[in-house]
C-alpha cells in the first residue's frame, strides 16, 4: 500500500494536537502563511469538516490576493473558503486592532494556527507587560489552538513536502511590532545566552503558570469577592484570584496587576473607591464592593 507524500509526517504530527472528534465542524483562521496552512491540512487529515477563514485587513497592497492560496488549498484538501474583509485606519494598537477585528469575522472558536515558538513569544511579550499567572500561562491548549505543541519549522516541512507556497507578508519583519521583535531579536538572545532553545522551556514555565492559576481559581471558588472583611483577611494570592474572577465576568476579560492593587486599596480601607481599565469604578459601602 503506498502513502501519499506527507502522509508519515501528518500522522505523526497530529498525535501530538488537539482536535476535536473527527467528523466535527470547525471554521480555521488561515492567512495563507505556514502555519496556518499546515491547521487546515493537519485539520482535514484528523477529518474534521472545515471551513478556511482568510482575512484582509488592507493593510498593504495585493494582500487581497493572498485569499486566492488559501482558497487552492480549502479546495485542494477538500475544505470550504470563505473571504472576509474588514477595514482598519492607520495609527496606534495596530496589533490589537487587527486582532480583535479578526476575532469578530472569525467567531470565538474559529482554530488558529499558533504553535509552540508563538506561545514563547506571548509569554516574553506578557511578561514585558507585567503579567500575572494567568498571563505567564499565555495560550491555553485545546480545540482553539490545536497545534501549538508543534514548532514553527515542522509546519514549515510540512508546507514543503506537500508542495504549498505560503504566503510570505511582509509585515512579519516590522519592527514596529513588539512580537517581530521578540522572535527575530529577543529569542536569539536568548539562546545565545543560554546556550539552549528557549521555546519549550518557555513553553513548560507557561504549562506550570497555568496549572497554578488553574489551582488557585479552585481555592478561590468559595470566596465572596465583594465582602472585602473576608478579602482582608486572606492570602493575597487568593484575594486577588477571587477578585479576577468577578471582574472578568463582569467585563470580560481579566484586569490587570495594577487594577487588582487598586481594589485591594479599597478591601484594605486605604481608599474609598478607585478607577479601572474598561470605565469601570469599584466602590465600598458597608465593608461590600460593587462595581459601578
Amino acid at each position: 500500500m503506498t502513502t501519499a507524500p506527507g502522509d508519515e509526517l501528518m500522522d505523526a504530527l497530529i498525535g501530538r494536537c488537539h482536535f476535536p472528534e473527527a467528523g466535527s465542524d470547525v471554521v480555521c483562521a488561515v492567512s495563507g502563511g505556514p502555519d496556518s496552512l499546515a491547521l487546515l491540512v493537519l485539520a482535514r487529515k484528523a477529518g474534521l469538516t472545515v471551513e478556511a477563514v482568510h482575512v484582509d485587513h488592507g493593510l498593504r497592497e495585493g494582500s487581497a490576493d493572498e485569499a486566492q492560496v488559501v482558497e487552492a488549498a480549502a479546495e485542494r484538501f477538500g475544505a470550504r473558503f470563505r473571504a472576509e474583509q474588514v477595514k482598519l485606519a492607520p495609527g496606534s494598537d495596530l496589533e490589537q486592532r487587527a486582532r480583535l477585528a479578526r476575532k469578530a469575522v472569525l467567531g470565538p472558536d474559529a482554530m488558529t494556527g499558533h504553535t509552540a515558538d508563538d506561545q514563547a513569544e506571548t509569554v516574553i511579550i506578557n511578561l514585558l507587560r507585567g503579567a500575572g499567572l494567568t498571563g505567564l500561562g499565555a495560550m491555553q491548549p485545546g480545540h482553539r489552538h490545536p497545534i501549538l505543541s508543534l514548532r514553527r519549522d515542522e509546519t514549515h516541512l510540512l508546507c514543503r513536502i506537500l508542495g504549498l507556497q505560503p504566503v510570505e507578508d511582509p509585515s512579519n519583519s516590522d519592527r514596529r511590532f513588539v512580537r517581530n521583535r521578540v522572535r527575530g531579536e529577543v529569542l536569539p538572545l536568548l539562546a545565545d545566552v543560554s546556550g539552549r532553545d528557549p521555546v519549550p522551556l518557555l513553553n513548560r514555565s507557561a504549562e506550570h503558570a497555568r496549572q497554578v492559576a488553574a489551582d488557585l481559581a479552585g481555592a478561590a471558588r468559595g470566596v465572596d469577592p465583594t465582602d472585602c472583611k473576608e478579602l482582608a483577611v486572606l492570602p493575597a494570592s487568593f484575594a486577588h484570584q477571587a477578585l479576577r474572577r468577578w471582574l472578568t465576568n463582569d467585563i470580560g476579560h481579566p484586569p490587570s496587576a495594577a487594577d487588582i492593587e487598586r481594589i485591594m486599596d479599597v478591601v484594605h480601607h486605604r481608599a474609598v473607591a478607585c478607577e479601572i481599565a474598561g470605565g469601570r469604578r469599584i466602590a465600598r459601602t458597608d465593608n461590600r464592593l460593587r462595581c459601578e
